[in-house]
């Protein structure tokens, strides 16, 4: 017995090898016999029934025994006998939620509580008398079917509540397999549908992805030695994918995912018809329906999206697409019956597509969110993939880093919606919709992702039906599709050179303007971080002055020192802090003076502003006189005005050895070691960039408190100037971009102006005066590298 009820809480060594079907069976019957063993025979009018998960015979370790004893009220013992049952459990640290009921106050009990009514729905005999459970299996259902106007409402709110809590399964890192939209839960909730005689059981489909969580939870258990956790981690992934047979932790999140849409999916379309039914009067019912049309073969028949009656899905491959695009601009649901019909007789679209096929898909796209809905219902019937097979790669493919929100095809469709915001910016509307839709489809081959994307798309446009000149131009927008955030955040737009390669990439304003609002739709699409007031002020200047070189214009750059910078540096003090606020939400600017021209200020400034949990952007030193000025762009956190008091005390005491900011960092650095449990970065990256005005390092290294400080000091030590410096943080990994000078490598040369503008250097010829030895290149290497070395072991220890 003792052995049995260990093996339910979830000792370590049950079930070895055991997983899936068979690991739940397992459990049942374990917990069946040992409770069995407890309550011998009770005799009549006393049943002891499972309910909710164990009910369904889908325990799994650690999980709650759900029980009712039930009786018929003439029993006297009845409490001792749930004594006898309920106390073994407990002392053996099984999880319990019991109760004892007779059929009416478990009635009762359902009639009030939505929990309680969906366990008794699933309600098990384990031992007992059958005709009593019997009878609180029927009077619950019955009651449960007759007050389905009034619960099946309250069901659908907590279906909702859940996915507003929890998100949602297919596009999170960590899902919760049970409570997430698109979880078990979810299925629970279609079952309830079902069995108010509202709606079909779940089809097989959502069956199959229902086993797929059960499978993935019963590890995730496993792993959890019993404790309650339904959330399948990062670090478990390959542990679990292994012991279920995928061939990797990608794999399984792909299947989770998948299992997930077409979870939430099934729901979503079901609810619909079940609350339009609801909301419907007998006489309406019975009326003819009406019957409006709203494209060819497309007719809208009580509030859903149904085909003609002529309608021939297999000798009109358009017919797909017009429906969709009907769909989508009525903001009408597809009827089950017509997708499900356009997805078993729907032929594959004839190549090249007929122009009128690519206009419908246009159209889809332009109405912008509304199209996301109408094609996950073509995605869920195998449309979207016979309509372009190159998407059977991006589907459902996770995007495994917290920098993404979605899967790669959610993101895709995502991106295509918020392009459709800017149709209006642009002279060629298709190709931004077009190139939002397939920007990242290279992501589901092997290699580069935009490498691969060029050689999908150049096959894929001409079968769309894109003439060549437009073809060539979709492919410039999957080459440079990355090009403006990452000149825009990790180079300096005021940099000649920066703004001249973008414009020579770009080739053409069209190109420029397209690769311009594809940038932000990219962004939006991608994640909360990935886009902001700041971001989209640098993009949008630097598209402004690469049209300019386009259009054979002088770009417009700001002078190497603006008349507020020199009158900053002629402030008498010793040492000026300044705080201002910028036009961007929660951006300020600091501003440092110095009396004396030092190497390592921003290492200094940086470790002061980390110290005061401030995320330094963008940061540029300029000197003159013998004076230094430091001028930083800096996120707060909650958008609150920095400290300019305590930022200067803090800035002095670190300036005169006062105050140790890399000791002081150390311990903020433990904050990340949480994270970086959940996420094995790579090694540190070192690069060197000699194409701009001077030689630029970039730095790409795991995100952590006080890293711009770490490598600005690193820097500093081996006597590199830093001029400007940018940082990115992508996810959990920074890319800190440094404009250097060095004063060992210019020494002998002849002294430019004592001026170094955002440019990082002192001149704007576009030569580097500061190209650095392979020697120098491995010292400053090896400087960085130890540094953050030093950093990850910190972090670890």
């Amino acid at each position: 017995m003792d052995a049995r009820l260990q093996a339910l809480r979830g000792r370590a060594d049950a079930f070895p090898g055991v997983t899936g079907p068979a690991l739940r069976a397992g459990l049942t019957d374990l917990a069946d016999a040992a409770l069995a063993e407890l309550v011998g025979e009770p005799g009549p009018g006393t049943a002891l029934l499972a309910v909710g998960g164990y009910g369904r015979r889908e325990p799994a370790f650690g999980s709650d025994l759900d029980l009712v004893l039930l009786h018929d009220g003439r029993r006297r013992d009845i409490s001792a006998l749930a004594d006898a049952i309920w106390y073994p459990l407990w002392d053996a640290g099984v999880g319990l939620d019991h109760s004892v009921r007779t059929v009416d106050e478990a009635v009762s009990v359902a009639d009030s509580d939505l929990k309680a009514a969906m366990g008794l729905l699933d309600a098990r005999l384990v031992r007992g008398d059958a005709a009593l459970a019997e009878k609180l299996v029927e009077r619950v259902r019955s009651r449960w079917r007759a007050r389905a106007p009034r619960r099946l409402p309250e069901l659908a709110a907590s279906v909702a509540e859940r996915a507003r809590r929890n998100g949602e399964a297919a596009f999170l890192l960590e899902p919760d397999l049970k409570d997430s939209r698109g979880g078990m839960r979810d299925v629970h909730a279609l079952q309830a549908l079902a069995a108010a005689w509202v709606a079909e059981e779940p089809p097989e489909r959502v069956r199959e992805a229902y086993r797929v969580l059960l499978d993935v939870r019963g590890e995730v258990r496993r792993l959890g030695q019993g404790r309650g956790q339904d959330r399948l981690l990062l670090q478990d992934g390959e542990t679990i994918a292994a012991a279920l047979g995928y061939p990797d932790s990608v794999a399984l999140s792909r299947a989770v995912a998948e299992a997930g849409r077409a979870i939430s999916w099934t729901w979503d379309t079901t609810w619909y018809r079940v609350a339009s039914a609801q909301r419907s009067k007998i006489g309406a019912r019975l009326r003819r329906p009406v019957r409006r049309p709203l494209d060819e073969g497309v007719v809208e028949q009580d509030g859903e999206i149904q085909l003609a009656r002529d309608a021939d899905p297999a000798s009109d491959p358009g017919l797909v697409l017009r429906a969709a695009a009907a769909a989508a601009r009525t903001g009408i649901p597809f009827g089950r019956y017509a997708i499900d019909r356009l997805g078993q007789e729907a032929p594959e679209m004839p190549a090249p597509w007929p122009e009128a096929a690519r206009d419908d898909l246009v159209s889809l796209l332009a109405t912008g969110d509304a199209a996301i809905g109408v094609l996950e219902s073509l995605d869920q019937v195998g449309l979207l993939v016979r309509l372009i097979p190159e998407w059977a790669a991006v589907r459902s493919r996770p995007q495994r880093n917290p920098y993404h929100r979605y899967t790669v095809d959610r993101h895709l469709i995502e991106a295509a919606a918020r392009a459709a915001t800017h149709t209006r910016d642009v002279d060629r509307p298709d190709l931004l919709l077009l190139g939002a839709l397939l920007h990242d489809i290279g992501k589901g081959y092997p290699g580069d992702h935009t490498d691969a994307g060029i050689v999908v798309v150049r096959e894929l446009a001409p079968r769309l039906g894109l003439p060549p000149e437009d073809t060539e131009v979709l492919l410039a927008m999957i080459r440079h599709h990355l090009l403006l955030t990452e000149a825009a955040t990790r180079r300096d737009i005021d940099d000649p050179v920066t703004i001249e390669s973008v414009a020579t990439a770009a080739g053409s304003v069209r190109v420029l303007t397209l690769l311009h609002r594809l940038t932000e739709a990219d962004a939006q699409a991608t994640g909360p971080t990935a886009w902001n007031a700041w971001k989209a002020r640098l993009v949008s200047d630097l598209v402004h002055r690469a049209t300019a070189v386009l259009d054979g214009r002088e770009p417009p750059c700001p002078p190497a020192l603006s008349e507020r910078q020199a009158a900053l540096l002629a402030l008498p003090a010793d040492l000026t802090v300044q705080v201002n606020p910028l036009p961007d939400d929660a951006m300020f600017e600091i501003v440092v003076v110095t009396a004396d021209d030092r190497v390592g200020l921003l290492a200094t400034t940086a470790g002061v502003l980390a110290l005061s949990r401030l995320d330094v952007r963008r940061a540029s030193a300029r000197s003159s006189g013998g004076r230094s000025l430091l001028q930083a762009a800096v996120a707060a956190p909650h958008g609150e005005r920095p400290d300019q008091r305590r930022l200067q005390e803090d800035l002095r005491g670190a300036l005169t050895g006062g105050l140790d900011v890399t000791a002081r960092l150390a311990g903020r650095e433990q904050d990340y070691a949480a994270a970086r449990r959940r996420n094995t970065p790579g090694p540190p990256q070192v690069i060197f960039d000699d194409s701009g005005s001077v030689t630029v390092v970039e730095v790409r290294a795991p995100d952590r408190a006080g890293v711009l400080h770490r490598i600005a000091r690193a820097l500093a030590e081996v006597g590199l100037d830093v001029r400007t410096a940018i940082v990115a943080t992508l996810g959990l990994d920074v890319v800190d971009a440094f404009y250097i000078e060095d004063p060992a490598a210019t020494a002998g040369q002849p002294a430019g102006p004592d001026l170094t503008a955002g440019t990082g250097s002192t001149t704007r010829t576009g030569q580097s005066v500061s190209t650095l030895s392979i020697e120098r290149r491995a010292e400053v290497s090896s400087a960085i590298l130890a540094a953050l070395t030093a950093n990850e072991a910190s972090v670890a220890s």
